[in-house]
């Protein structure tokens, strides 16, 4: 089989589960490593993005819990910098620990990425991901005054601050990726869809915001050329029609009929419908490349190319 150079997104809950402990989170990316080491094995140049939905959330709490004028509290695109820090430390101990075990010499490196994004993206005007902790209505309206931030009713658990989620128009450091990757080194980027900045006369500065990380590992995938992205879920396949008497498994769907499928609103906005986005847009984008929506436990299939939901132009 021939050499490819895969993007593989991994999920925040892939990585915390109910426990959100280092230890426990750890744990999860040692047996997350296991089935990745497996593209390793089969020679292919492996590109690892994931999410950090729970962990820049409970972060995010922590520095609300310990502000003070001594100790101010990070902002947003600062914390998502500290996530991609420490999941990516996590995941590169775990990959490095599993690749010893198999006598395999290869080095992995995380690296601080920072996404751009267009100043003028609609979603600036209307902020829909909601961060952070619950507050009361009282307690919501006090930090609107006092911030300016927007804070939403969240299905009635509660007011939460809402911040935009801007599509990625560049990765800054994703020629670094590509030379690493061509030298043989296993890279982890774009953590949690990356650190939001906006160019300005020559100059990127962060904003408070928050990429999806399938949006941001579609265009990662896309510049540095890849053969295959795939996108990492809960289930081994896309299905339509779920949970009703006539599901339908996707195996091989073609852009044209994954788009009449979201037409028909096959697909749930929250969940399954971003990844499904980002798939075609890759395969739009980079129309010799594939992209798969699957589970990490079908890493078997996926290998012997007969696993997953295989999109193509």
């Amino acid at each position: 089989m021939t050499k490819r150079k895969i993007v593989i997104a991994l999920g925040g809950n892939a990585i915390l589960s109910d426990k959100a402990s280092a230890a426990a989170q750890q744990e999860a990316l040692a047996h997350t490593a296991e089935y990745l080491v497996k593209f390793i094995e089969n020679g292919d140049d492996l590109i690892i993005s994931h999410g950090n939905g729970p962990q820049v959330g409970n972060l995010l709490l922590q520095q609300a819990a310990a502000d003070s004028e001594k100790n101010p509290a990070m902002p947003l695109d600062t914390c998502v910098a500290m996530t991609q820090g420490s999941i990516g430390y996590w995941m590169q101990n775990a990959l490095g620990n599993e690749l010893a075990k198999r006598k395999i010499d290869k080095q992995i490196v995380s690296i601080v990425t920072q996404v751009v994004v267009d100043e003028n993206d609609q979603a600036f005007k209307n902020p829909t991901k909601p961060i952070g902790p619950f507050l009361t209505k009282e307690e919501a309206q006090k930090e609107m005054d006092r911030t300016g931030s927007i804070f939403k009713e969240d299905a009635g658990r509660g007011w939460r601050k809402v911040v935009p989620s801007p599509k990625p128009v560049s990765i800054q450091e994703y020629h670094v990726v590509n030379q690493l990757v061509e030298s043989g080194v296993v890279t982890i980027s774009v953590g949690g869809g990356g650190i939001p900045v906006v160019a300005k006369d020559g100059q990127l500065t962060g904003v408070e915001a928050v990429i999806d990380k399938d949006f941001a590992s579609q265009k990662l995938a896309e510049l540095v050329k890849a053969d295959l992205l795939v996108v990492l879920t809960g289930v081994d396949n896309v299905f339509v029609n779920f949970n009703k008497p006539d599901q339908k498994k996707l195996e091989h769907v073609t852009v044209s009929e994954m788009k009449q499928y979201i037409k028909e609103d096959q697909f749930a906005p929250g969940s399954m419908l971003p990844k499904v986005e980002a798939a075609i847009a890759f395969v739009e984008n980079h129309p010799e490349g594939k992209a798969m929506i699957t589970s990490l436990e079908n890493v078997a299939k996926v290998l012997e190319g007969t696993g997953g939901t295989i999109i193509t132009k």
